[in-house]
């Protein structure tokens, strides 16, 4: 398990199936994907100057495709891969972008997480077999993750869901990540919360906040939420039908050990902003 202080990880370290992710922007937020295998990366974008749909200056600002966003000539590795935006698969080199390699921690302890101080590098949820999480990032890769939405379904959201098939039922709040999940945690300790009016003292107000923050993050993780269902990925994709090339196994297939296969069947592409499952009958 990476450490508490850093999750910074070794390239000849990765397995495929890891949940990686680098910093952007002088740490001010973290780009996320699933780590494929043969040094490359599937991972989900907007297309570059629109990762967060705000008509501002900040779309240019907040970008997350490296290889989208880069000018001069392709790179020879995955150039002819690269996609403008969606689910995208990119060599390490151009996922990274010059920054660092971090690994996500999966099924951590309560006390490891809230020693994470910054959301969005671990999660108390279990992660599946990596050949079910490779599974769901080809799958996705071919039938799409939906729109992007920097607070519902974003880079981070769909790594996260790779890695555990889990999906937020609600319509009511964030998805899945941890960045946004600390943002909301944060606004909501600092401006929210009337125990800040039981203490004056700088002292007191700053363990009422850090408390609040805490509980903030804990509650909001995907592997504590009571709002997440086990959702399938080819259930993701009900949505509209399309003939393309896709695995003949499902990932309940993929999880009994059952080899993948390529056929002409059909399948489906999800167009919603966010993707959250009907509620079961």
């Amino acid at each position: 398990m990476a450490g508490v202080l850093s999750n910074r990880v070794d390239r000849d370290d990765l397995k495929a199936g890891d949940h990686i992710y680098t910093w952007r922007a002088a740490y001010i937020y973290a780009h996320h994907g699933i780590y494929a295998g043969d040094g490359m990366v599937i991972h989900f974008t907007r297309a570059a100057g629109h990762e967060i749909g705000t008509g501002t200056f900040l779309d240019w600002f907040l970008y997350s495709s490296s290889p989208a966003a880069t000018e001069g000539p392709p790179c020879q590795k995955c150039g002819h891969l690269v996609k403008s935006d969606g689910v995208i698969t990119s060599c390490l080199d151009c996922f990274l972008d010059g920054g660092s390699l971090y690994l996500f921690d999966y099924a951590v302890s309560p006390a490891f997480f809230l020693a994470k101080a910054r959301g969005g590098t671990c999660t108390l949820a279990s992660s599946d077999p990596s050949d079910v999480v490779i599974h769901r990032a080809r799958y996705l890769l071919d039938n799409g993750f939906g729109m992007y939405s920097l607070f519902k379904n974003n880079c981070e959201d769909f790594a996260i869901y790779c890695k555990t098939g889990l999906l937020v039922e609600t319509a009511f709040s964030v998805g899945r990540s941890g960045q946004l999940a600390s943002l909301t945690a944060a606004f909501s300790a600092v401006a929210s919360s009337p125990l800040r009016f039981l203490t004056t003292s700088a002292g007191g107000l700053a363990i009422v906040t850090s408390g609040m923050y805490c509980v903030g993050r804990y509650v909001s993780d995907i592997g504590v939420r009571r709002d997440v269902v086990k959702v399938p990925v080819e259930r993701l994709v009900e949505l509209n039908v399309t003939s393309i090339p896709q695995s003949r196994a499902t990932e309940t297939d993929i999880a009994a050990g059952a080899p993948q296969q390529q056929l002409e069947v059909p399948c489906v592409v999800a167009e919603e902003a966010s993707i959250i499952p009907p509620a079961a009958p």
